[in-house]
C-alpha cells in the first residue's frame, strides 16, 4: 500500500521536499512558514503519518471480520461498528502511536532543514545535540541525550502499561 511505501521515506528527503514547497519560490512560499515551528510540524507529520497509517491499517485488519458482521446483525450502526473495530484493535493502535513517536522523536535532518535550528526558536533537543557535538561540547550533548532517552523510555513505559492494562481488562 501507499502507507507501507511511505514508511521508508528518508527523513532528509522529506525535509528537502517540505523546504522546497515552503521556500519563497515554492508553491506555498507565500505562507512564509520556512524556518518556523509549523514547518517542523509539517515535516514531522509527513514522516510519521505513513508509519501510523500502516500500523493502524494492520491493526484494524487483524480484527475478525465475523465480529463486525455479528455487530451489524445485532443492529449496530456504522459508527458503532467502527467504534467496536477500533476498540478491538486498541493494542495495535497503541503500537501505531509508539511507532509514530519513534519515527519523529529522534529525527534530525528534516527538522533542521525546515526549522533552521534557530536558538530559542526552532532548535529542538535532537538538533541541539548535533549542534553541541559539532562544537565539541560533549557534556551538554550527552546531557540532552540523557533527557531524550528518558523521555523515550517514559513514553514507552506509558504505552506498554496501557497495552498491559487494556489486555488484562478485556480478557
Amino acid at each position: 500500500t501507499l502507507a507501507n511505501a511511505g514508511r521508508g521515506l528518508p527523513p532528509v528527503v522529506v525535509g528537502l521536499v517540505v523546504a522546497m514547497t515552503l521556500s519563497r519560490r515554492g508553491p506555498l512560499g507565500g505562507l512564509e512558514l520556512l524556518y518556523s515551528r509549523p514547518a517542523m510540524v509539517i515535516a514531522q507529520v509527513v514522516i510519521a503519518l505513513p508509519v501510523v497509517m500502516a500500523v493502524t491499517a494492520a491493526a484494524v485488519r487483524s480484527v475478525p471480520r465475523e465480529l463486525r458482521l455479528q455487530a451489524r446483525s445485532l443492529g449496530a450502526s456504522a459508527p458503532q461498528e467502527a467504534w467496536l473495530t477500533l476498540s478491538e484493535a486498541r493494542l495495535g493502535l497503541a503500537a501505531a502511536v509508539a511507532a509514530g513517536f519513534g519515527a519523529v522523536i529522534s529525527e534530525v535532518g528534516a527538522v533542521m532543514m525546515v526549522g533552521g535550528n534557530l536558538a530559542g526558536d526552532t532548535r529542538v533537543m535532537t538538533t541541539a545535540i548535533v549542534q553541541f557535538t559539532r562544537m565539541g561540547r560533549y557534556g551538554p550533548a550527552l546531557a540532552l541525550g540523557a533527557v531524550l532517552m528518558s523521555l523515550v523510555v517514559a513514553v514507552n513505559v506509558v504505552i506498554t502499561a496501557f497495552q498491559g492494562s487494556a489486555d488484562r481488562y478485556y480478557r
